[in-house]
């Protein structure tokens, strides 16, 4: 645009980001490969090329490629031709829930859910502890019925207005707006009985996440919530999805069952050595300092003293299943993990709680030989965390946390709030993995908040919720000085947002590699506190601004333009754009 102008919008350049891997092996001591793994052992998935999966049911429940959920009207979904996606469309005499084949116990989910506007549903654990889905937008104060809330338990017996009771709100509404596809990550235990049949404990919801935000933990319930399918407890049922009241589509269904089943360990031995190098010697040529017979991995003294030292632990891992099992180490030293003479983890070195460890190995049932030695080389350094996963068993600690270190437990001694007026803090900032330097957060009295990179002109977060936690820059030596945001967030894609291109064909910069002629200039504040950032690209000046909407959950933006240089603006990229028949784009899902 060859002119000044003010204006929401400028150009729009959206570039496609197509990623590759490669499923990568690391060679270890005994000529053996171990491949290097996902963080997590792999979900079984549920199959949606067909409703094969589930009991039989009405034909409110059907099989399609996508949805498309018109916003104009309440509770419509569209479904598209194809396979992959779940559907609910219920009618009149058409409308039955819908259970699972398989039944479970302990299990951990996760899927994707489309609410179409002000639609109502609901997952069921062992057809009987609800998980509330529900358009809820907006929606503030939540309540037990709004996206991700625990449904209430019923008694009609009780007076009325008292008949329900233990209901439990989600802890912030991290719902999306409808028709957008949202995730959830759930973990679920099923109640425990003793020999005799008699309940010794309750079932419980360990966490539920939305859309990457924790919005239940450790939440007990004494009893099935009500309009489930079953009024009594069981240590095993099918998972029930509510088709009786709204619309909803469901897609990439994924499961792990769990049994109570841990690691133990035998023989356990502890060997201490004093060390000073970063790296691990032989151990042969050192002479252990001490030496005992221990039942667990803590070590006390060592994780709270000054002192420079390496712990050999060495004994037998009691495996209850045959399978592939999963090992990941952080360590703040040096580490290493080995199993009989393969050596699964080797952080050699110079090593803090960034950096990741991981190994997947196949293992029979029964007991194998292992050593873990961790090399405290630095007087400040503080411990490690050994984690392991396996076939029906939920990922856990295999130490005691006394070897970790100590954190203050208080979330709001390190929120900063945002009481009157805007709030900005400058701190380093983590955007797709990446460390950003040059961050500065706006926090706003509306509750929608952001964070701007300086250095690269670039927006890179918005959330609603609370303001920022700063506990990264302000416990202890604050050596991270990393902000996070406190909330429900959206993430955009953190280039350069502005560049001088041929034709919309051209290669936009990256925050790797700026546009040399991209020069920040600061930011200034208006009476209001509300800051504006200043940039210039060429011989044109950049001046952006963000003010959230009072009645809107919306951020505008406003961008005034003062020079004669033809600029582009990159609003959005993504693997997935989708055109929506009402005019607007999904861009990943978002």
């Amino acid at each position: 645009m060859k002119q000044s102008l003010q204006m929401f919008v400028i150009a729009m350049a959206i570039i496609l980001n197509l990623a590759s891997c490669s499923n990568k092996k690391e060679k270890i001591a005994a000529n053996k490969e171990i491949t290097a793994p996902e963080r997590f052992l792999p979900f079984q998935s549920l199959d949606l090329a067909s409703l094969s999966a589930f009991k039989e049911t009405t034909k409110n429940w059907v099989i399609a490629g996508n949805a498309y959920a018109d916003r104009s009207q309440e509770a419509n979904l569209i479904p598209n031709a194809g396979k992959g996606v779940l559907l609910n469309l219920p009618k009149e005499g058409m409308n039955q829930n819908l259970f699972t084949t398989f039944e479970h116990g302990d299990i951990e989910l996760e899927l994707e859910v489309m609410m179409p506007l002000h639609s109502n549903s609901g997952i069921y654990f062992q057809g009987r502890y609800e998980v509330q889905l529900f358009d809820s937008w907006g929606i503030e104060p939540a309540t037990f019925s709004d996206m991700g809330g625990i449904y209430e338990r019923w008694d009609s017996s009780q007076e009325k207005g008292m008949e329900g009771s233990e209901g439990r709100a989600p802890i912030v509404n991290a719902a999306k707006a409808p028709g957008l596809w949202q995730h959830f990550k759930i973990i679920f235990h099923a109640p425990k009985f003793d020999t005799s049949g008699t309940k010794i404990k309750n079932a419980w919801f360990e966490s539920i996440g939305l859309n990457g935000i924790l919005i239940q933990e450790n939440v007990e319930l004494t009893g099935p919530t009500r309009a489930a399918a079953f009024n009594d407890e069981t240590l095993k049922g099918p998972l029930m999805i509510q088709g009786d009241h709204g619309s909803v589509a469901f897609k990439n269904i994924k499961y792990k069952l769990y049994d109570n089943n841990t690691i133990k360990f035998e023989d356990l031995k502890l060997q201490e050595f004093e060390n000073t190098d970063k790296k691990v010697p032989s151990l042969d040529s050192l002479v252990p300092i001490m030496e005992s017979l221990t039942d667990s991995i803590s070590p006390i003294g060592i994780a709270y003293d000054n002192s420079q030292r390496i712990l050999k632990y060495s004994g037998k891992l009691n495996l209850p299943k045959s399978g592939d099992y999963l090992f990941e180490m952080k360590v703040n030293g040096g580490a290493f993990l080995l199993i009989r003479e393969d050596t699964l983890i080797n952080l050699n070195g110079e090593y803090n709680f960034d950096s990741l460890g991981l190994a997947k190995i196949s293992l029979e049932k029964g007991s194998v030989p292992f050593t873990l030695i961790y090399n405290k080389h630095t007087p400040w350094m503080r411990g490690f965390e050994l984690y392991a996963e396996g076939p029906a068993m939920q990922r856990f600690s295999l130490q005691k946390p006394v070897s970790l270190p100590e954190k203050n437990e208080n979330p709001d001694d390190f929120t900063i709030k945002v009481v009157d007026g805007p709030v900005a803090q400058r701190s380093f900032w983590m955007h797709k993995g990446a460390k950003r330097t040059h961050c500065i957060s706006v926090g706003m009295p509306q509750g929608i908040h952001y964070t701007y990179d300086l250095e690269a002109g670039s927006l890179l977060q918005l959330w609603q919720g609370e303001f920022m936690d700063a506990r990264q820059m302000w416990e202890s030596r604050g050596e991270k000085q990393l902000g996070a945001p406190k909330g429900f967030i959206v993430s955009l894609h953190g280039d350069p947002e502005f560049a001088v291109l041929e034709n919309d064909q051209s290669h936009w910069p990256n925050n790797v590699a700026p546009n040399p002629d991209f020069k920040p200039l600061g930011y200034a504040y208006d009476a209001a506190g509300i800051p504006s950032f200043l940039n210039q690209l060429g011989s044109t000046k950049i001046t952006s601004r963000f003010v959230p909407m009072d009645t809107e959950r919306t951020m505008n933006r406003t961008i005034e333009l003062k020079g004669d240089t033809e600029i582009w603006h990159k609003i959005a990229d993504g693997a997935s754009i989708e055109l929506l028949p009402d005019g607007s784009h999904i861009i990943n899902d978002e």
